[in-house]
């Protein structure tokens, strides 16, 4: 006991200062991120660590673990306490000490034992203690008990006996809590205290096989106050114990021989309860369902009822560890060892699974804004392009619409002038002038009089005679309302939308709408100067301004009716549909100008929106993800290295440029696992490493992707200097390279082909590129299957940085420009086929003639290609030719590549049903070819 608590402990302490400093750094990472993030014209990038997200990691590494002792009675948690402490630290509670009143114990470490009284809020309490009258090596009972005078002084009777030790269980800043005997007050209150400021390991003594209604009423009031912490039961009842009958008020218990001296030697004194585990699980089930304690347990939620052994369940979000039942003699100090660690990995790993969780939250913000701002970058070009397109077929439409419409405005109002003439010269007639005292001879008395009233005809008339001609206008116009212009309207309007950075200047939809207005016509108003209606009334009236008025003898009907006359037959209907045309042309090229402008401001707006853009997406492919990811990387390490453990690294398997592969028998339940153990020289490798370990473990599982398990940082390899990362992987029998150069028969090369078709089909549908299809990264397994591993270079589309990666041999020639998709996993597939269909492993001659990669690498962009070889079946030679097009937009799809390999392995296995797989690959190789 005393040496495994301590190591638990001891690891507890080196972790939490890992999650610590992972802590830290996240929030400063997520700082950096906020603060850069915020920037105009895109959205905007923000990193949360979540309040109550932070407040489970800071109360895991905060709070010292504490080992919270609650039990029936004082000798009960007494013997407990000497058990983890391995000493009598407790004097040796007798029968008449369970009816005394004990003050709540707390240990702590110190270099040297003393014991003090402290109040709740840890001020000091002076007081004279026992304990200072000499050395002791047990606690005077006198500190532990309270006085008569105590029990009834709350400030004296709630004080704290703090106890310092130089234990190695205490040495990492751990506790353990003795909870108050009898203490009279309210259990919540009480349970709370013991807790208070500490990561609570709990465990419960009974020393009687029955549990009063105060026992039950305390361990309900636990269970309401921790509902989801596990409590380890231990079992002290002695031969000596006589459980009765009662459950009402306080039952008395058999007490532990008050002779005993320790623990260990009053062993033989107790009943076993509980067998060792050697004895069989339903001999022991059986004895502990004969305790009435077991029922309460259940009963409360506790236990469950088949009383299962101590277990731990892990899901994805929460480790969680079940409550358990032990017996003092055969099980506590094993029982107690493994109940501490499993709590202490509860808290370890919720802490770090919440921070693990708010990186991969953080880095999925990542790559959808990725994707969202690479979508901007591609849409808004295409936006402005259709804009301008659309707009100048739409201003030279309406153009020759107002051109054409000439001759059909001038007849519309000629008809309209001849329509209304009659109902002109009624409402002439009818006419009450305003402002003009006519006599009722009508003579008019001065010339301004005989002006106004003019006036007040030629505005009656050409008022009819406008509004009449505009609303026929309006209806003969041909309205061209094709969907494009609503497409329109829209692209502009989203398009100013996210331009917000310049509200106030000249809108490109206002100008569109100005055009469509003119066209159509479709604001029309008599008080609008702007509309055609003003236009027409003032054009009448410059027409009838020459007019000869001659100063009639008297204003009556008839000088109404020959005024109005006069002004209809002065109206030219040929120069009125010149003016009204003229009009709508001027209005048009006007519109259609400022339209051009608007457009031209916006389009310089909207590249330098861009241009941020493409800024802060490098910025976030760059800095902000890698170090997240790096974080990512550490919070899951810590995780996985908590839960299982170190791998065993066994015999070296594999060598690669960034690291050495090691064979590994079993970790967590995984079995056989192969570790990839990596040095990363500087931050560089380590954020390409954390990237590639990010996107491969959020990879779901396919049969055709070799599955990354999980991941462990050594802290201190390389004297502590050069952490190792080792990433666990299933370990399959050997990669495609060493399988076709020792023989792989020609169909088994074939379906590998289309199992590497499908795993690249599969990484694709999850927006990811693998980028290093190649021999080497194509495992087989016992059945020569295939799967594709290495994700180093894998990533999302849209956080690619045209970084130059890949095998030189295997890369396609858009890669050197930087700008590529995921064709060219494509590319690298034909050339891998060439190899599949070769059957060997030798270079092609096309590219041995090259010196250096170069070299090579030139070649390639000018159409460099493998070789024909003779044993070619020309359907596989026309397919990896499609598949290492230079122009990625040729190349096959995976779905139409898969397509063709599944009938060319149909083909031949139906062609050669009774051929072993040695004849055919022969066959094949000398050139044969199925019918």
């Amino acid at each position: 006991m005393a040496a495994s608590l301590p190591c638990e402990l001891n690891k507890f302490a080196a972790h939490t200062q890992r999650l610590r400093e992972i802590l830290s750094d996240t929030k400063r990472c997520f700082n950096d991120i906020n603060i850069s993030g915020r920037f105009d014209g895109t959205q905007i990038i923000t990193a949360e660590l979540l309040r109550e997200e932070e407040a489970e990691v800071v109360g895991t590494t905060e709070k010292p673990p504490c080992i919270v002792l609650f039990g029936q009675s004082a000798s009960a948690k007494g013997r407990a306490i000497n058990e983890l402490f391995n000493r009598n630290i407790l004097p040796a509670f007798g029968e008449a000490d369970n009816a005394a009143s004990f003050r709540m114990v707390r240990f702590k470490y110190g270099s040297s034992p003393s014991v003090s009284l402290s109040l709740p809020d840890d001020y000091s309490l002076v007081h004279v203690m026992e304990a200072y009258k000499g050395p002791w090596q047990c606690i005077p009972r006198g500190d532990l008990e309270l006085s008569e005078d105590e029990k009834y002084d709350h400030a004296k009777g709630s004080a704290v006996l703090d106890v310092t030790l130089n234990h190695p269980l205490l040495r990492t800043g751990a506790q353990v809590v003795m909870s108050p005997c009898n203490h009279g007050g309210d259990a919540e209150e009480v349970i709370k205290a013991c807790l208070q400021g500490v990561s609570a390991i709990l465990m419960y003594a009974f020393s009687s096989e029955q549990l009063t209604k105060k026992h039950l009423s305390e361990l309900a009031v636990l269970r309401k106050i921790v509902p989801c912490q596990p409590v380890l039961f231990i079992n002290i009842t002695t031969n000596n114990s006589k459980p009765s009958g009662r459950t009402g008020e306080n039952v008395p218990v058999s007490p532990t021989s008050p002779n005993h001296s320790t623990p260990r030697e009053s062993n033989h004194t107790r009943t076993e309860v509980f067998k060792a585990p050697s004895v069989s699980p339903e001999k022991t089930q059986k004895d502990r369902k004969k305790l009435a304690v077991c029922k309460h347990l259940c009963d409360l939620g506790f236990l469950n009822s088949a009383n299962n052994p101590l277990q731990k369940h892990l899901s994805a979000d929460y480790f969680k560890v079940d409550s358990d039942l032990v017996d003092m003699v055969e099980q506590f100090p094993p029982a107690a060892m493994l109940f501490v660690r499993h709590v202490l990995q509860s808290y370890l790993i919720n802490a770090a699974t919440v921070l693990n969780n708010t990186h991969n939250r953080c880095l999925q913000m990542f790559i959808i804004s990725a994707f969202d701002m690479a979508r901007d970058m591609l849409i808004t070009p295409r936006k402005l392009e259709f804009a301008r397109e659309k707009e100048d077929e739409l201003y030279r439409t309406f153009l020759q619409m107002a051109i054409s419409k000439h001759d059909e405005i001038r007849n519309l109002i000629s008809d309209t002038i001849e329509f209304m003439r009659s109902d002109i010269l009624v409402k002439t007639e009818e006419y009450d002038f305003i402002g003009v005292d006519v006599p009722e001879n009508g003579a008019i008395q001065t010339a301004r009089d005989l002006k106004i009233c003019t006036g007040q005809i030629q505005e009656l008339v050409l008022g009819s005679l406008n509004h009449a001609v505009a609303n026929k206008l309006v209806n003969s116009v041909d309205i061209l309302r094709d969907t494009y212009t609503g497409t329109l309207t829209r692209c502009l309007e989203s398009l100013e939308k996210i331009d917000k950075e310049h509200p106030e200047g000249a809108s490109a939809t206002e100008a569109l709408k100005q055009i469509l207005n003119t066209a159509y016509q479709v604001e029309i108003n008599h008080n609008s100067s702007s509309s055609l209606i003003r236009v027409l009334l003032e054009k009448m009236k410059q027409l009838v301004q020459s007019m000869p008025w001659k100063t009639p003898p008297k204003v009556d009907n008839e000088w109404k009716k020959k005024v109005a006359t006069d002004m209809l037959a002065s109206l030219s209907a040929s120069r009125l549909a010149k003016s009204i045309s003229s009009q709508i042309k001027d209005r048009l090229s006007k519109s259609h100008e400022s339209f051009a402008t608007a457009l031209k401001m916006l389009e310089s707006r909207h590249s330098g929106r861009l241009d941020k853009i493409e800024e802060e997406r490098l910025k976030m492919r760059k800095i902000h993800a890698p170090r997240v990811a790096k974080l990512a990387l550490e919070s899951t390490s810590l995780r996985d290295v908590v839960l299982h453990g170190m791998p065993q690294m066994g015999r070296e398997i594999g060598r690669g440029q960034y690291g050495v592969v090691y064979a590994c028998e079993t970790w967590s339940t995984y079995s056989p696992c192969a570790v990839k153990s990596v040095v990363p020289p500087d931050d560089k490798h380590w954020n390409d490493l954390a990237l590639e370990f990010y996107y491969t473990k959020n990879v779901p599982d396919h049969e055709r992707i070799v599955a990354l398990r999980g991941s462990v940082i050594d802290y201190m390899y390389g004297g502590g200097t050069s952490p190792a990362v080792l990433l666990v992987m299933d370990r399959l029998q050997k990669d495609l390279y060493g399988a076709i150069k020792q023989g792989l028969d020609w169909t088994s090369r074939l379906q590998v082909a289309i199992d590497v078709v499908e795993g690249m089909r599969f990484l694709h549908s999850q927006g990811l590129v693998h980028r290093d299809i190649k021999l080497k990264n194509v495992l087989l397994d016992r059945h020569n299957r295939g799967r594709i591993t290495d994700l180093g270079f894998c990533k999302p589309e849209a956080m690619m940085s045209g970084s130059i990666v890949g095998t030189p041999i295997h890369m396609a020639p858009e890669l050197f420009t930087g700008k590529y998709d995921c064709s060219v996993d494509v590319y690298a597939f034909g050339i891998l086929f060439w190899y599949v269909c070769a059957g060997h492993v030798r270079l092609p001659s096309a590219f041995e003639q090259c010196a250096n990669k170069d070299q090579l690498w030139q070649s390639v962009k000018k159409g460099l290609r493998p070789e024909k070889l003779t044993q070619f079946d020309e359907e596989c030679w026309l397919l990896m030719q499609a598949c290492w097009e230079g122009d990625p937009e040729v190349r096959p799809l995976l779905g139409d590549v898969e397509t063709q390999l599944r009938a060319i392995l149909q083909r031949f296995t139906r062609h050669t049903p009774n051929t072993k797989k040695s004849d055919l690959r022969s066959s094949v190789q000398r050139g044969m070819r199925p019918e």
